[in-house]
């Protein structure tokens, strides 16, 4: 049996550690802290090297899309999740597949290296140090998003807050309602997407569906003209102050239902780009020539660096925030492909099942199952999606691993081997072929069939709209379903893709 090292027991290291033993692996995941959940292990202190959300935060996508494909989240939870509730099915996935066994915690990694032997074998050498309670020292100073925690400190204050990412607007609500003034500061402004979507239904599961995604990717300029119209219905972005220069799929999604109302109400004021600080520090000066006479803080929401302080430039080099990896996973000089980099992305959509489809293609390639492309086709491949993305996306550091859901899940199932055939399915299984076809996409499709399928991924599917609606009704109306709403988007997408597809068969049938 070979042995992985697992670094991180973040949701990445659950899903990485349960997926090699799916395939007869053994692994060690190393912890730098006392418990599992990582960025969703909320912590009350700011800890240097350990970041956690803020205690008031909630998922951006719904629990379906969030789910791990072989275990579904509880039918009672909600929709859109508190991190608590997440933590608390984290816990549930390690304890059903009995996953904390193979954890080292309080291990930080010093440093990965590859053995003497390693042209041969493709091994490495994993130094790790123990973790002792004195090393947690709270961060005091400039603060940065990741140090925010809650507004406990903040009443009666003037807060300046930088970056419109989806940190900055949650900071920004929460604090709008406990600060004197919250001003947010951006450069470009941004498109505001909502949990809710029609009739109250979570928006990824009327939005992110098969036919959508394949209107977005070959006229994008319908599903930007389709999408801004829709964004526009909630409210005059322009009025608001936020209204950018790119279109909706030219940046990364700003999902937020309360910004608008904390605008309204004026205990958010949304302000251009910083021209200057005082010299003092306590006031501001924007580029509209605007200025604040008095800021008592400043919260820096400007993202963050991709970096692998444990992994020789050699073996991983980042550069612009960039990062040379095949599909995000693999780099593609090494000799071996026994080194997997498993949740740098930025996905349009929930990253589990895609960390999830990641870690299934790393096992098969631990395994030798299958087998990689040459370097050299592996860094054509890398610089397309960089070409790619540079010609969609804003200039960002943050637009570097940009990722669409479904296409990317897709391209990652058939690398595993689980895309399902939906033609099949609407031959032989109608109603499940239906949902694959045009349901929301969720994770269970890539159990139906392939290595380590689930015999329960077909029922989750056809359930998965009575877990999102029981959360959602009292007990006098658990005999009711609620309406599945009729997506105008998605309708004429549906109609618009049928035309072209009529008019292409027509012209080459003639």
């Amino acid at each position: 049996m070979r042995t992985v090292a697992v670094i991180g027991g973040g949701v990445s290291g659950l899903i990485s550690t349960k997926c090699c033993l799916d395939g007869d692996l053994l692994p060690t995941c190393y912890e730098m802290t006392k418990d599992i959940g990582g960025l969703w292990n909320y912590d009350e202190n700011a800890v240097d090297g350990k970041a956690s959300v803020m205690k008031s935060t909630e998922v951006n996508t719904s629990k379906e899309f969030m789910a791990f494909s072989d275990f579904p989240p509880p039918a009672d939870y909600p929709n859109y999740m508190h991190n608590s509730k997440l933590l608390s099915y984290f816990r549930m996935y390690a304890s059903k597949f009995d996953l904390l066994k193979y954890f080292r915690f309080r291990r930080r990694v010093t440093r990965i290296e590859p053995t003497d032997d390693y042209e041969q074998t493709g091994c490495w050498l994993i130094y790790s140090v123990d973790v002792n309670e004195t090393d947690e020292e709270k961060i005091r100073g400039k603060l940065h998003s990741w140090q925010y925690k809650t507004p406990h400190g903040f009443e009666d204050k003037t807060v300046l807050i930088v970056g419109i990412g989806s940190s900055a607007g949650d900071m920004a609500v929460e604090l709008g309602r406990a600060a004197k003034q919250v001003y947010l500061s951006t450069r470009r402004g941004t498109w505001v997407y909502n949990r809710v979507g029609p009739n109250g239904w979570p928006t990824d599961m009327y939005r992110t569906n098969l036919m959508l995604a394949t209107i977005q990717k070959y006229f994008p300029w319908l599903m930007n003209r389709l999408i801004e119209r829709e964004l526009s219905k909630k409210f005059n972005h322009e009025l608001y102050s936020l209204k950018p220069d790119h279109l909706p799929l030219q940046q990364h999604p700003f999902i937020n239902d309360d910004l608008p109302n904390r605008i309204l109400c004026g205990s958010v004021i949304i302000k251009p780009n910083i021209k200057e600080f005082s010299s003092d520090g306590h006031s501001v000066l924007f580029e509209d020539s605007t200025k604040v006479d008095h800021v008592d803080c400043v919260l820096m929401a400007t993202g963050f660096n991709i970096a692998f302080p444990y992994l020789n430039e050699s073996i991983l080099s980042v550069k612009d925030n960039k990062i040379q990896l095949y599909k995000f996973v693999w780099p593609s000089h090494l000799a071996h492909p026994t080194l997997a980099v498993m949740g740098l992305i930025q996905p349009w959509g929930a990253i589990n099942p895609m960390t999830e489809l990641q870690a299934r293609w790393a096992v098969r390639a631990f395994k030798r199952e299958l087998k990689l492309p040459s370097r050299l086709k592996m860094d054509e491949d890398i610089h397309q999606r960089f070409e790619k993305m540079s010609k969609r996306y804003v200039s960002s550091p943050r637009h570097t691993i940009q990722v669409d859901y479904i296409e990317y899940c897709n391209e990652l199932a058939n690398e595993v081997g689980c895309l399902p055939n939906i033609l099949s399915y609407l031959l032989n299984d109608f109603s499940l072929g239906w949902l694959l076809l045009c349901g929301p996409c969720t994770p269970y499709r890539y159990r139906l069939e392939g290595p380590n399928k689930w015999k329960d991924a077909r029922h989750a599917i056809l359930t998965q709209d009575k877990r999102v609606e029981c959360p959602l009704r009292d007990g006098k109306r658990q005999n009711q379903s609620m309406k599945y709403p009729i997506n105008p988007t998605f309708v004429l997408s549906f109609i618009f893709l049928v035309v072209v597809s009529l008019s292409i068969f027509i012209f080459f049938w003639k």
